[in-house]
Protein backbone atom coordinates (compact mmCIF):
# COMPACT_ATOMS: atom_id res chain seq x y z
CA UNK A 1 0.00 0.00 0.00
CA UNK A 2 3.36 2.29 0.89
CA UNK A 3 4.14 2.47 -2.98
CA UNK A 4 0.97 3.92 -3.92
CA UNK A 5 0.68 7.17 -4.26
CA UNK A 6 -2.99 8.48 -2.91
CA UNK A 7 -4.86 12.18 -3.70
CA UNK A 8 -7.05 11.12 -1.55
CA UNK A 9 -7.25 10.16 2.14
CA UNK A 10 -10.61 8.43 1.76
CA UNK A 11 -9.61 6.81 -1.76
CA UNK A 12 -6.70 5.48 0.21
CA UNK A 13 -8.52 4.58 3.33
CA UNK A 14 -11.34 2.73 1.37
CA UNK A 15 -8.45 0.85 -1.04
CA UNK A 16 -7.29 -0.55 2.23
CA UNK A 17 -10.29 -1.89 3.22
CA UNK A 18 -10.57 -3.52 0.16
CA UNK A 19 -6.95 -5.26 0.64
CA UNK A 20 -7.87 -6.76 3.66
CA UNK A 21 -10.05 -9.07 1.41
CA UNK A 22 -8.50 -13.04 0.87
CA UNK A 23 -6.78 -12.86 -3.04
CA UNK A 24 -7.02 -9.42 -2.86
CA UNK A 25 -3.65 -6.79 -3.70
CA UNK A 26 -3.53 -3.26 -3.74
CA UNK A 27 -3.72 -3.14 -7.45
CA UNK A 28 -6.71 -5.06 -7.21
CA UNK A 29 -8.08 -2.99 -4.92
CA UNK A 30 -7.96 0.01 -6.29
CA UNK A 31 -9.09 -1.33 -9.89
CA UNK A 32 -11.99 -2.31 -7.97
CA UNK A 33 -12.81 1.20 -5.48
CA UNK A 34 -12.72 3.17 -8.73
CA UNK A 35 -14.96 0.93 -10.73
CA UNK A 36 -17.39 1.43 -7.45
CA UNK A 37 -16.92 5.39 -7.84
CA UNK A 38 -17.93 4.99 -11.35
CA UNK A 39 -21.13 3.40 -10.56
CA UNK A 40 -24.33 5.21 -9.66
CA UNK A 41 -25.52 5.73 -5.89
CA UNK A 42 -28.56 3.46 -6.25
CA UNK A 43 -25.59 0.52 -7.18
CA UNK A 44 -23.26 1.31 -4.63
CA UNK A 45 -25.75 1.45 -1.60
CA UNK A 46 -27.17 -1.45 -2.89
CA UNK A 47 -23.95 -3.54 -2.91
CA UNK A 48 -22.78 -1.78 0.69
CA UNK A 49 -26.59 -2.93 1.88
CA UNK A 50 -25.85 -6.67 0.84
CA UNK A 51 -22.94 -6.66 2.64
CA UNK A 52 -24.22 -5.25 5.83
CA UNK A 53 -27.60 -7.18 5.78
CA UNK A 54 -25.40 -10.30 5.11
CA UNK A 55 -23.14 -9.80 7.89
CA UNK A 56 -26.08 -8.79 10.24
CA UNK A 57 -28.88 -11.88 8.92
CA UNK A 58 -27.36 -14.54 7.82
CA UNK A 59 -27.62 -17.61 10.15
CA UNK A 60 -26.26 -21.26 10.63
CA UNK A 61 -28.17 -24.15 9.94
CA UNK A 62 -29.04 -25.73 13.36
CA UNK A 63 -28.80 -29.50 12.05
CA UNK A 64 -25.82 -28.91 9.20
CA UNK A 65 -24.14 -25.70 10.09
CA UNK A 66 -24.35 -24.39 6.60
CA UNK A 67 -25.01 -20.67 5.94
CA UNK A 68 -28.71 -20.29 5.99
CA UNK A 69 -31.42 -17.42 5.57
CA UNK A 70 -33.22 -19.58 8.14
CA UNK A 71 -32.54 -21.23 11.56
CA UNK A 72 -32.92 -24.79 9.02
CA UNK A 73 -31.08 -24.52 5.79
CA UNK A 74 -32.73 -25.22 2.46
CA UNK A 75 -30.98 -28.70 2.24
CA UNK A 76 -31.95 -30.30 5.57
CA UNK A 77 -35.54 -29.07 4.88
CA UNK A 78 -35.55 -30.52 1.46
CA UNK A 79 -38.06 -33.67 2.43
CA UNK A 80 -36.75 -35.57 -1.20
CA UNK A 81 -33.25 -35.75 0.16
CA UNK A 82 -31.81 -38.60 1.88
CA UNK A 83 -31.25 -37.81 5.35
CA UNK A 84 -29.57 -40.98 6.38
CA UNK A 85 -26.67 -40.50 4.61
CA UNK A 86 -24.19 -37.58 6.18
CA UNK A 87 -21.24 -36.09 4.25
CA UNK A 88 -18.98 -34.56 6.65
CA UNK A 89 -17.21 -31.79 4.75
CA UNK A 90 -14.86 -29.04 6.02
CA UNK A 91 -16.53 -25.69 5.11
CA UNK A 92 -19.69 -24.87 3.52
CA UNK A 93 -17.44 -23.64 0.31
CA UNK A 94 -17.17 -27.14 0.01
CA UNK A 95 -20.85 -27.78 0.44
CA UNK A 96 -21.29 -26.13 -2.74
CA UNK A 97 -18.30 -27.92 -4.69
CA UNK A 98 -20.43 -31.39 -3.96
CA UNK A 99 -23.61 -29.74 -5.14
CA UNK A 100 -22.31 -28.59 -8.36
CA UNK A 101 -21.73 -32.24 -9.21
CA UNK A 102 -25.28 -33.00 -9.11
CA UNK A 103 -24.46 -36.40 -7.71
CA UNK A 104 -25.04 -36.41 -4.11
CA UNK A 105 -28.80 -36.54 -2.16
CA UNK A 106 -27.90 -36.99 0.83
CA UNK A 107 -27.57 -33.97 3.63
CA UNK A 108 -24.29 -32.60 4.28
CA UNK A 109 -22.42 -31.68 8.06
CA UNK A 110 -20.15 -28.85 8.46
CA UNK A 111 -17.24 -29.06 10.52
CA UNK A 112 -16.10 -25.18 10.37
CA UNK A 113 -12.30 -26.61 9.66
CA UNK A 114 -9.94 -29.00 10.38
CA UNK A 115 -7.91 -30.64 13.10
CA UNK A 116 -4.64 -28.33 13.15
CA UNK A 117 -2.44 -28.36 15.99
CA UNK A 118 0.26 -25.87 14.04
CA UNK A 119 -2.82 -23.83 13.96
CA UNK A 120 -4.04 -24.44 17.53
CA UNK A 121 -7.33 -26.06 15.97
CA UNK A 122 -8.00 -29.00 18.06
CA UNK A 123 -11.36 -31.37 17.61
CA UNK A 124 -13.35 -29.00 20.27
CA UNK A 125 -13.44 -26.13 18.06
CA UNK A 126 -14.94 -28.14 15.26
CA UNK A 127 -18.94 -29.82 15.09
CA UNK A 128 -17.61 -32.83 15.98
CA UNK A 129 -19.77 -33.23 19.25
CA UNK A 130 -22.68 -32.14 17.32
CA UNK A 131 -22.36 -34.24 14.65
CA UNK A 132 -21.95 -37.19 17.28
CA UNK A 133 -25.64 -35.65 18.77
CA UNK A 134 -26.80 -36.39 15.27
CA UNK A 135 -25.19 -40.54 14.75
CA UNK A 136 -26.84 -41.05 18.24
CA UNK A 137 -30.28 -40.13 17.32
CA UNK A 138 -29.92 -43.07 15.41
CA UNK A 139 -30.99 -42.10 11.70
CA UNK A 140 -27.62 -41.94 10.13
CA UNK A 141 -27.08 -45.53 8.31
CA UNK A 142 -23.72 -43.50 6.31
CA UNK A 143 -21.48 -41.29 7.50
CA UNK A 144 -19.28 -39.90 3.99
CA UNK A 145 -15.71 -38.65 5.32
CA UNK A 146 -15.74 -35.55 2.46
CA UNK A 147 -12.50 -34.00 3.52
CA UNK A 148 -9.43 -32.42 1.08
CA UNK A 149 -6.86 -34.86 0.53
CA UNK A 150 -4.28 -33.47 2.51
CA UNK A 151 -2.36 -34.97 6.43
CA UNK A 152 -4.53 -32.69 8.56
CA UNK A 153 -7.97 -33.76 6.90
CA UNK A 154 -6.73 -37.06 7.20
CA UNK A 155 -5.98 -36.50 10.80
CA UNK A 156 -9.32 -35.08 11.37
CA UNK A 157 -10.88 -38.44 9.48
CA UNK A 158 -9.29 -40.64 11.62
CA UNK A 159 -10.16 -38.63 14.41
CA UNK A 160 -13.96 -38.68 14.02
CA UNK A 161 -13.73 -42.74 12.78
CA UNK A 162 -12.10 -43.52 16.39
CA UNK A 163 -14.76 -41.12 18.24
CA UNK A 164 -18.09 -42.66 16.56
CA UNK A 165 -17.36 -46.05 15.60
CA UNK A 166 -18.95 -47.01 18.65
CA UNK A 167 -22.04 -46.45 16.76
CA UNK A 168 -21.63 -49.18 14.24
CA UNK A 169 -22.67 -47.53 10.94
CA UNK A 170 -20.11 -47.39 7.70
CA UNK A 171 -17.55 -44.87 7.36
CA UNK A 172 -16.81 -44.03 3.96
CA UNK A 173 -14.31 -41.66 2.22
CA UNK A 174 -13.82 -40.14 -1.15
CA UNK A 175 -12.05 -42.03 -3.84
CA UNK A 176 -8.70 -40.77 -4.36
CA UNK A 177 -9.37 -39.56 -7.71
CA UNK A 178 -8.83 -36.26 -5.48
CA UNK A 179 -5.47 -35.84 -5.37
CA UNK A 180 -2.73 -36.06 -2.03
CA UNK A 181 -2.52 -32.00 -1.22
CA UNK A 182 -5.77 -31.02 -3.18
CA UNK A 183 -8.22 -29.10 -1.36
CA UNK A 184 -12.29 -30.05 -2.40
CA UNK A 185 -13.30 -26.71 -3.75
CA UNK A 186 -10.77 -26.86 -6.08
CA UNK A 187 -11.28 -30.13 -7.95
CA UNK A 188 -12.98 -30.26 -11.36
CA UNK A 189 -17.02 -31.68 -10.74
CA UNK A 190 -16.38 -34.48 -13.19
CA UNK A 191 -13.86 -35.68 -10.99
CA UNK A 192 -15.35 -34.86 -7.63
CA UNK A 193 -17.91 -36.60 -8.51
CA UNK A 194 -17.09 -39.43 -9.66
CA UNK A 195 -15.01 -39.74 -6.36
CA UNK A 196 -18.28 -39.33 -4.45
CA UNK A 197 -19.91 -41.82 -6.45
CA UNK A 198 -17.18 -44.56 -5.93
CA UNK A 199 -16.30 -43.47 -2.60
CA UNK A 200 -14.65 -46.34 -0.14
CA UNK A 201 -15.17 -48.36 2.86
CA UNK A 202 -12.62 -45.65 5.36
CA UNK A 203 -11.51 -48.68 7.31
CA UNK A 204 -9.61 -49.86 3.79
CA UNK A 205 -7.76 -46.62 4.37
CA UNK A 206 -6.04 -47.05 7.42
CA UNK A 207 -4.92 -50.42 5.81
CA UNK A 208 -1.99 -49.47 3.53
Amino acid sequence: MNQQNFSSRLLEDAVSEFAKLPGIGAKTALRLVLHLLKQDNALVSQFTNSITELKNNIKYCKTCHNLSDTDVCSICSDTHRDHSIVCVVETVRDVMSIENTQQFQGVYHVLGGIISPMDGIGPADLTILQLEQRIAEGSVREVILALSATLEADTTNFYIFKKLQKYSIPFTTLARGVAFGDELEYTDTVTLGRSLLNRTPFESTLKR
